[in-house]
Formats: structure tokens, sequence, C-alpha cells
């Protein structure tokens, strides 16, 4: 297990010492030695333009940016750093309610606290060997949502484009290229 983990990076967010240091001898036991802290969303957003982490692991209550913040601004902003990163959330917030929620904002996988090495190997273990496809709908970015294939009754289907992650980045840059040209004629008339 220990070569698993060795080579993945992961960013954990949380503003409490004591849970990162947690998560992170959890990690280190799990054989990951490329990990990174942040105390808040903000700080996150700004580590992972330059550190590019495999894995992002956050909690969800924080000052400044929350962890659904954070999910949903990595998914939807234009210029994120990371929109398909993988994201664990861990979190005291057991309700199906949140949980849905936090499946809605584009998190991967979801630890409800105390963390044990068991769930947090569990939930990268998905990650890493069954990664699901992205998808864009009008109202959601992220990993697909359904864990496993259920027939859906023609009358309830939805038109859902699957996210080719090569096209999409480079589809978003040639964008900013064309934003940016733009930007650069109407300032030179």
């Amino acid at each position: 297990m220990s070569e698993y983990l060795e080579n993945v990076s992961v960013l954990i967010v949380d503003d409490q010492d004591v849970i990162r240091s947690i998560i992170r001898q959890i990690l280190k036991a799990l054989g990951c030695n490329k990990i990174k802290d942040a105390v808040d969303g903000n700080q996150a957003w700004d580590m992972a333009a330059v550190l590019n982490p495999d894995i992002i692991i956050t909690d969800w209550e924080m000052e400044q940016m929350n962890g659904l913040e954070l999910t949903h601004r990595l998914r939807t902003h234009p210029q994120s750093p990371a929109p398909y990163v993988p994201i664990i959330m861990v979190t005291g917030y057991g309700e199906i309610e949140r949980v849905i929620e936090a499946r809605d904002y584009g998190v991967n996988e979801y630890i409800i606290k105390p963390i044990s090495a068991k769930s947090m190997f569990s939930r990268i273990h998905s990650i890493i060997d069954n990664p699901r496809s992205f998808v864009r709908t009008k109202y959601y970015f992220g990993p697909d949502r359904r864990r496993r294939a259920v027939p859906t009754p023609e009358n309830r289907r939805r038109p859902v484009q699957a996210v080719d992650k090569n096209k999409m980045e480079a589809a978003e840059g040639n964008q900013r290229t064309e934003e940016r040209s733009h930007d650069l004629m109407r300032a030179n008339q």
C-alpha cells in the first residue's frame, strides 16, 4: 500500500490545526508523502494554482471560504486552476441532505468525522481506481453523480453531455485566448 500513494499529491484544507495534523498522519500512514496544507478556501484556491494537486481534501465549515464554496469555485470559475481535481469533503455533517448538497456542488467523495485510515483509503482508492466522468449540464459541472449504471426511463431522460477533459481544457484555453485578443483589439482602438 505504501507505493500506491507515494506519488499522489494532496492538498488538505481545514482551519483547525489538529484536523490537518490527523489527516496528514493518516495520509503518511497510507504512504502519501506529497502533502500540503491550507487554512481556508481562499488559500487553497491560490495553492491549487501553484501545486496542481492530485486530490483536495477539504473541511466543510471554515471562515473566509468554506469547502462548498471552494468546490463550487474550482468547478465553475472560468480561471479555475483545477476544475477536474477530485475533492473529498471531510465533515461532521452526516445528514443525507448535506451529503446530497456536497454531491451537487461537485464533491467526489464524502467522509463523516471521526476520520479513520480505512475510510480515507476507501475514498482515495475510489477516486484513483474508479474515476467518474465529468458532466456539464445547465446547472452542474463536476463528476457524474451516478455511481452505478441504472436505466432511466425515456420520459425522465434529460440531455447530458459527457465532458472530455482534454477537449474542454483546449476549448477553455481557446476561449480565453479569444477574449484576450478582443480585449487587446479594444485597447488598441
